[in-house]
């Protein structure tokens, strides 16, 4: 650590780096930064940056306040979008208490804490997303909603089209920072695309994701356009998702092959499986932390409402992708109920929690889900023990607040500010009176 440490000090003197910052999540995964002059960064490599921890979202109590923001040098880049004129660079941080603990309520510590235990049963865990999300025009129409950038479908070629030149700049600056892309294209919706990462170990790609959000707003505001994660901003058209390729391997093998297998799902890719559809309900206040997360997933559009797997079966919740011959690492399974707005840090260590405690207790899977599941009846999904997800954030937190393993994962701390915090968006959402009510309430009434 130290050899990069000194990297960092050399590199910000030799570039003429004019600030660093210092970047890190609240509970909910809002990107939070402080500037740093070059002369103060080895400082705070040794020391930390002091700041008042109760003063954002689920950090700290007030009577415990204090904590430390440690770079993490390993995480040093230059942004690509401040340009040569006033060069700035940023690193991701951990935090810890004056006395040298980790904060129990960090998130990327949450995740470290998980990855731990995976390491400690000879595991390290890996993910792949595909991140969706719209491009808007920065104005919204005469009524207030807003307007695609363009009426383009799934795969559509756009001449001409913001998309284009968007996904190309975003694709450039990603792989500047040393972020890879495996493809990207325009998605189902108007002014909809995908970018999809290539794969990572869990902490690096949660780092890349949350710089990912950041270089997308960053580039939008550059076009004249505006980008955002919410996962269903029109009702009418597709919700965003971002389903996630996850793996464990066991030094360079994936544990997650088996030749002779059905699918090539070895033992404990289906125990890993079964834990996560044995728990998704308990984590899905995690992996779908809005109120408006619940309107993609019970709102059509191949969004996965039903606790089930499948090989091929994009109804499922979690998917079986098709094995590439001969690539032994291709095996893995893909978990369809993520969106774009998670805090990527909370939801990969649930989804690795909820799926080491397969591993470990030695969960049967239960049977696959061959036919549309969609299309099924009530009676039928019933029989075939389909259970439905959560239709709303109340009732996902209301059975989160049961679940023993959401609370060892995330911690008591981190457990109990992410349920006052997302409570708190409920009781808001409750008071609110929509555009709904008074068209079919207002003259009728």
């Amino acid at each position: 650590m130290s050899k990069q440490r000194d990297l960092v000090l050399r590199t910000l003197e030799e570039r003429g780096v004019k600030f660093v910052r210092l970047w890190f999540t609240d509970i909910a995964g809002t990107l939070k930064t402080v500037a740093l002059a070059p002369t103060e960064v080895e400082s705070a490599f040794a020391e930390g940056i002091g700041f008042d921890g109760s003063a954002i979202e689920g950090l700290t109590r007030a009577f415990e306040s204090d904590l430390l923001a440690i770079p993490d040098a390993t995480t040093f880049n230059l942004l690509p979008w401040r340009g040569e004129s006033e060069p700035t660079a940023r690193m991701f941080c951990d935090l810890f208490t004056p006395n040298g603990e980790p904060a129990v309520s960090d998130p990327r510590q949450v995740l470290k804490r998980q990855l731990a235990k995976a390491a400690a049963h000879g595991f390290t865990f890996y993910t792949h997303p595909e991140i969706e999300f719209y491009l808007l025009e920065q104005q919204n129409d005469a009524n207030g909603q807003p307007v695609p950038v363009d009426r383009a479908g799934y795969f559509d070629s756009v001449p001409g089209g913001l998309s284009h030149d968007f996904r190309r700049a975003a694709v450039a600056m990603l792989e500047n920072l040393g972020i890879f892309v495996e493809f990207s294209h325009h998605e189902g919706g108007p002014g909809q695309n995908e970018i999809d990462l290539r794969y990572a170990d869990a902490l690096t790609m949660a780092d890349n994701i949350m710089t990912f959000r950041a270089i997308v707003k960053e580039i939008a505001i550059g076009q004249g356009a505006r980008a955002t994660f919410m996962p269903k901003p029109f009702m009418q058209y597709p919700g965003s998702g971002m389903h996630t390729h996850l793996s464990l391997f066991e030094g360079e093998e994936n544990a997650f092959f088996d030749a002779g297998a059905k699918y090539q799902l070895s033992i404990t890719g289906r125990r890993f499986v079964a834990g996560l559809l044995r728990h998704a309900a308990e984590i899905t206040a995690i992996t779908n932390q809005y109120v408006n997360s619940y309107k993609r997933l019970w709102g059509g559009d191949e969004a996965p409402s039903y606790i089930s797997w499948g090989h091929l079966n994009h109804s499922a919740l979690v998917r079986i992708p098709m094995y590439k011959t001969g690539k032994k690492s291709s095996v893995r399974v893909e978990h369809r109920g993520l969106d774009p707005a998670c805090n990527p840090y909370l939801a990969y260590a649930v989804l690795l929690a909820a799926g080491l405690k397969g591993i470990t207790e030695e969960y049967e899977l239960p049977p696959e889900a061959e036919e549309n599941i969609w299309a099924m009846s009530t009676n039928e999904r019933r029989v075939m023990g389909f259970d439905p997800l959560p239709r709303s954030l109340d009732e996902a937190l209301k059975i989160m607040e049961g679940s023993e393993l959401i609370a060892e994962t995330l911690g008591e701390q981190a457990f109990v500010y992410f349920l006052r915090d997302k409570k708190r968006e409920i009781a808001e959402y409750h008071r609110q009176v929509t555009q709904w009510e008074l068209e079919k309430n207002l003259d009728q009434l």
